[in-house]
């Protein structure tokens, strides 16, 4: 594998002499490139809106986001996965993450399973991958098998492909029908794709995940309405969420919070509109999830 013509592998002539830096220079180095990642990350937003795009039909169609990768990119793909069902009250099912090595990669290193080129076929027959679904191939370098390699057998099956890539022209934007490259340079450490590059992807996959997300109901206003009151900090958000929605007092957001069995959707829409449970949750399912039209539409 020739790494020289990957950008993200050179050396970053701003950090030459990284090792006679002292740390306040280390910090502000790091943080003068970190600063580069949004402005390269804007010139490919027509991109990342297609691909949210996609992600949406797939969610219409009661499909699903996928999201494989190998070391930090797959890492990064299971940790936005994993936070969509506490964030936006998903089915674990609805979005997930697929690691080269699978879970125990996430904290030790697999020998070998991101070189494979039918790991990630396996991962994804394992989770019985349909034409509904979309798959997002991470890679910084933009050519792991494992990630090709999964890219390719979705579409044989025909389900939607993305990729995301810190490097242009990269093998698997050859193999995505949607895909993303966001050039992010060299790393101030050589190579240490965790830092620019990691960053990229994060970002990158926040919008993935929180704008399809909010274009599937899960938000009222700018408010986190289908939060998941699993734990007594996210109950007390949950009521601090319906006050805010409907300007009513603690009491009544409590009280109908504990009606709704810990379901914020319905609680707001009982308050504002007067309704009943029953009529509530009525309103939120011929109105496919969306709070706004379920109210507006008395």
């Amino acid at each position: 594998m020739d790494l020289t013509k990957l950008t993200t592998e050179t050396r970053n002539p701003k950090s030459m002499n990284l090792d006679m830096m002292s740390t306040s220079e280390i910090l502000q180095l790091m943080n003068q490139q970190d600063h580069l990642v949004p402005q390269r990350i804007r010139q490919a937003l027509p991109q990342i809106n297609a691909a949210v795009e996609q992600i949406i039909h797939s969610f219409t169609l009661d499909g699903r986001l996928i999201y494989i990768g190998a070391g930090t990119s797959g890492r990064l793909g299971v940790l936005d996965a994993a936070e969509c069902v506490p964030t936006f009250g998903t089915d674990p099912e609805m979005v997930q993450g697929l690691i080269a090595g699978g879970s125990k990669a996430m904290t030790v290193a697999v020998e070998g399973a991101e070189d494979s080129l039918t790991l990630a076929q396996e991962d994804l027959e394992k989770i019985n991958l349909t034409s509904k679904d979309t798959v997002v191939g991470i890679a910084a370098s933009g050519r792991t098998p494992y990630v090709i390699g999964g890219l390719k057998y979705a579409n044989e099956i025909c389900a939607t492909t993305i990729s995301i890539a810190c490097n242009k022209d990269s093998e698997i934007s050859k193999l995505a029908k949607y895909p993303i490259e966001v050039e992010s340079g060299p790393e101030i450490l050589t190579g240490s794709t965790r830092l620019k590059a990691g960053t990229t992807q994060k970002l990158i996959l926040n919008m993935l995940s929180t704008a399809s997300m909010i274009k599937t109901g899960k938000a009222y206003e700018n408010l986190m309405i289908d939060v998941k009151p699993t734990n007594d900090k996210l109950v007390e958000r949950a009521r601090r969420i319906i006050m805010t929605a409907t300007d009513c007092d603690y009491q009544l957001a409590s009280d109908t919070l504990e009606q709704t069995n810990s379901d914020v959707k319905t609680a707001i829409i009982m308050i504002l509109t007067g309704s009943t449970v029953e009529d509530a949750k009525s309103k939120l399912k011929q109105n496919r999830g969306f709070v706004r039209k379920a109210i507006e539409g008395e």
